[in-house]
């Protein structure tokens, strides 16, 4: 769907997309006797027409997310994808739906709101706190389409750009102007949200949309070429405020971050934004279907599982300090907990999937036949790993979490866009490079506490770094990190990722069989003078990286139908151009 397709739909006012259902957090209306005119009457009835907004509009993401976020930037491997090898071009299928998908986000929120400010039975304390939820999601989607494609339309209101009859004659602006309508319409959905302190029920406030405004002054102190100091010290504030007045703190158990259940995953606030996916398919945008993609072939009973064949990147593991080929019984004694909640590899073991089994245990699952019924036969990583963030496991593990049976390419596990954690290592390195060490320090180490980590004696920007991929690996964040990097520091970053170890090991099935038939017990004699058959690959050369590389093309669709958008970017006054005046 093009855009100027996706704005006529918006325009239309009705909520074209089905207002989905996860618990009562995503309860919608009848269909077949909704419509705007006798809709919004009342305050449930503001709150379900915001809820869809939290997942459809973002189903056709989900790819895109994965593929950018984490093959882009050296944290998983899949295959010959052109995002591996950074050759992904205009008319890439992912790429596509992506950009559709964040304009659909826009679109959509704009007319949430408009149709929320023409009601009059909502309280209105009711109609502030949906149109800020609505607000701080158009916001995320503008923030990944700067970090994305760099200069974009600013579509500000769906209606006055169909009425002009000039949809496809906007101009892109800059960079900068981007920025600064994240930042104002952040600042406006603050100025409407309530201030939670407790009983986070998934839903935004305040707190959520400030910690996004931080993360966005952090991303955007570099896009003049050198930090700035003014866009440091707000980024440093607005997490800081975060951190001290939001009442919450991180989850004891950092698995559990990834879990089902809401009294599991949001026990202590730590998720701030997320999409929040129901396990119906009427209408189809309304699930989440990472798992598909991600899982491993019989890793539930529905079929609809291909991911076995990629998986976390040899490059992810170096970081983690951990190989494919060392003994896997050593690694029962790892400390940082992150490694197994994102890493799945030879002798792990999952207490929370499986659990009509007893738990899930990975070389059991490849190699017994009647355990892992179904499953691949053999170890099919291409990196010695699978994924685990993402998955829910099996249909057992759906119901006795959700209630509701999981259905082909449809359930509800939550995606986490946003966390406590990640704001704390946002306020770290605002702190740092303004000259704030200590509490830099002590941030960072409450993040390593969490997961079972070493406490460092002393930070350094490389620490929190690298801190952010251990933390955030398989969350869609990785690559925007490098593109922020890239605004100020594009050959640091060129180089970084040209170090990359990016390739897969050959022969690690073989090894791992005879290692299961071994009884788990017999490394060093299975893998004495094996060195050659397991071996990385490293023929294949390292990605053509350049400074081009940080911003992706528009769909060529978008380009054919609109000429403009390979013109230069236009400057504008963001906040005169484009006011909330409600």
């Amino acid at each position: 769907m093009k855009l100027n397709n996706i704005l006529k739909c918006m325009a239309a006012g009705a909520l074209a997309l089905g207002l989905a259902s996860c618990q009562d957090f995503l309860n919608r209306p009848t269909e077949d006797n909704y419509n705007v005119d006798n809709f919004y009457e009342n305050d449930m009835q503001c709150i379900q027409g915001v809820n869809y907004l939290y997942n459809s509009p973002w189903y056709d993401f989900q790819r895109g997310f994965i593929k950018i976020g984490e093959v882009m930037s050296g944290n998983m491997f899949w295959g010959q994808s052109p995002y591996l090898n950074f050759s992904t071009n205009s008319t890439d299928t992912d790429l596509v739906n992506m950009s559709y998908s964040l304009w659909a986000v826009n679109g959509h929120a704009n007319s949430v709101v408009m149709n929320i400010l023409k009601s009059e039975g909502p309280s209105q304390g009711v109609k502030n706190q949906c149109i800020g939820e609505a607000l701080t999601l158009k916001a995320l989607a503008y923030f990944f389409m700067v970090r994305t494609f760099g200069e974009v339309p600013i579509i500000h209101d769906n209606t006055e750009v169909l009425t002009s009859g000039k949809y496809n004659e906007v101009y892109k602006v800059t960079r900068e102007n981007v920025y600064e309508y994240i930042i104002m319409t952040l600042e406006k959905a603050m100025s409407l949200l309530p201030k939670k302190t407790s009983g986070w029920d998934n839903r935004i406030d305040y707190y959520a949309a400030e910690g996004l405004l931080a993360k966005v002054y952090l991303t955007k102190a570099g896009i003049s070429g050198t930090l700035d100091n003014g866009a440091l010290a707000n980024a440093a504030k607005y997490a800081k405020d975060v951190i001290e007045n939001s009442g919450r703190t991180l989850t004891p158990v950092y698995s559990d971050l990834f879990r089902l259940a809401p009294a599991t995953y949001n026990q202590t606030g730590e998720p701030m934004i997320s999409w929040m996916w129901s396990a119906g398919r009427d209408p189809w945008t309304q699930q989440n279907t990472l798992q598909s993609d991600l899982g491993m072939v019989g890793f539930s009973e529905t079929g609809d599982l291909w991911g076995q064949w990629g998986g976390p990147s040899v490059d992810l593991m170096d970081a983690f300090g951990v190989s494919p080929v060392d003994n896997p019984g050593e690694r029962l004694t790892e400390k940082d907990t992150r490694r197994k909640a994102c890493i799945m590899m030879a002798g792990d073991k999952y207490e929370y999937f499986w659990t009509d089994k007893g738990g899930f245990d990975v070389l059991k699952f490849m190699y017994d036949a009647d355990y892992g019924k179904g499953g691949p036969g053999e170890f099919c990583g291409p990196c010695g790993g699978q994924n685990v963030k993402h998955l829910y496991g099996n249909t057992y593990d759906h119901v006795s979490a959700t209630g509701k049976t999981p259905g082909n390419m449809c359930y509800e596990l939550p995606t986490h866009i946003l966390r406590l954690s990640d704001v704390y290592l946002v306020y770290a390195e605002a702190c740092l490079l303004t000259g704030n060490s200590a509490d830099a320090l002590e941030y960072v180490n409450k993040v390593r506490a969490r997961a079972g980590a070493e406490e460092l004696a002393s930070v350094s920007w490389e620490d929190i770094w690298k801190e952010r991929r251990l933390e955030l690996a398989g969350e869609g964040d990785r690559w925007y990190d490098f593109v922020r990097r890239s605004y100020y520091d594009v050959n640091g970053a060129i180089a970084e990722i040209k170090a990359q170890r990016r390739n897969q090991w050959w022969n690690l099935n073989d090894l791992y069989k005879k290692y299961y038939e071994s009884g788990n017990t017999l490394w060093e004699v299975i893998t004495e003078g094996q060195e050659v058959l397991h071996i990385y690959d490293d023929t294949t050369p390292v990605p053509n990286v350049t400074a081009s590389s940080f911003t992706l093309p528009f769909p060529q669709e978008d380009v054919v139908f609109n000429p403009n958008l390979k013109e230069p970017a236009q400057t504008v006054d963001v906040r005169a151009t484009y006011a909330y005046n409600f």
